[in-house]
């Protein structure tokens, strides 16, 4: 009989073996952790579609917020959502907006530990639930670009470390970079929401944000997910107007996007584990169909195999108190 001479399953005999020759980590820093939250509201207001998660007060906000730091995460995005919606969505960059109000008492309640990311959209503040103004039933690409500067200085004033843009407009990193820096904000770094699809994936963000448009969607701004090429083109050309960081959103569905843009471009990349991604997760588990951790381990994992050095996800509190157990999982 002849025998095998190379036998990779020598370095797997033994859990310390396999700790020595594991080829991807994840650390609870390279997590990070998004919050909603809603002004005039008395009491946190739970999300059906995403079970753990809630609409917060800025005093729960608070609260979650050093939650996540006892146990490692440190870098939040925000998403607020306002009591009071028009056509152009002024409140998002009110000074008294419900975003910089949380954005200022995270700053004041965490100073330097707490990494401060500002989603930069529309679609939250709107009447109608689109990213941008309308000309008619169509987003008008300029017109709203200015008032996305205004937002990004809104939102640097009030302590945000980091911008990120996710509305898809053309020329949007741009345009946020030059008021940045026209305005003294100059250290402020774009994650720039470089490929974002438009997704039925995000349907329980929809709720969490009340963001859902009045009509029609977004895929005249959004990406359409039969297209990675166009992802390369979309994030080089924002890495050319000033992106510091560039992101790939959803994650599961788009690895091989996050993987041909970590190839392509030479600044860090983030993948956007999103709101459908979880509450699938969440789902399966509360019917007992999966290993909630063994699954979350295995996702977590696989989207930063694929190329992304940070991965934005709704369990970045729950994977986090998790990850010192992981080697006893294999």
């Amino acid at each position: 009989m002849s025998f095998p001479t190379k036998r990779p399953r020598r370095l797997r005999t033994r859990p310390a073996l396999r700790r020595l020759v594991r080829e991807t980590r994840i650390a609870p820093e390279d997590l990070i952790y998004p919050l909603f939250v809603r002004d005039a509201i008395d009491e946190p207001q739970p999300i059906a579609s995403m079970p753990g998660h809630h609409q917060h007060t800025l005093e729960s906000l608070t609260r979650e917020a050093e939650a996540a730091i006892k146990v490692g995460v440190r870098s939040f995005v925000l998403f607020g959502i306002p009591a009071h919606k028009d056509a152009q969505g002024s409140d998002a960059w009110a000074e008294d907006g419900i975003s910089q109000r949380a954005l200022r008492q995270l700053r004041d309640a965490f100073g330097a530990d707490a990494l401060l990311i500002a989603d930069l959209c529309l679609c939250e503040y709107t009447d109608h639930g689109h990213c941008g103004v309308l000309e008619g039933e169509i987003v008008a690409n300029d017109q709203t670009l200015e008032l996305y500067q205004r937002i990004a200085v809104a939102q640097a004033a009030a302590g945000a470390d980091v911008i990120a843009p996710s509305g898809m407009m053309d020329g949007q990193v741009r345009a946020i970079r030059s008021a940045l820096d026209r305005e003294g904000f100059a250290d402020r770094a774009i994650l720039a929401y470089a490929a974002k699809y438009a997704s039925a994936f995000y349907g329980p963000f929809r709720e969490a944000a009340g963001s859902a448009p009045r009509f029609g969607d977004r895929r005249g701004y959004q990406m359409d997910p039969a297209n990675a090429r166009e992802a390369i083109r979309e994030a080089l050309l924002d890495v050319e107007e000033g992106a510091d960081m560039v992101m790939v959103k959803p994650a599961l569905a788009f690895l091989d996007v996050i993987r041909a843009v970590a190839d392509a471009t030479e600044v860090p990349v983030a993948a956007y584990n999103v709101s459908g991604e979880y509450a699938m997760v969440k789902a399966a588990a509360a019917n007992g169909w999966i290993d909630e951790r063994r699954v979350l381990r295995e996702i977590l994992l696989g989207i930063r195999r694929a190329g992304a050095q940070m991965i934005l996800t709704y369990h970045a509190k729950q994977a986090a108190a998790d990850i010192p157990c992981w080697d006893e999982m294999g």
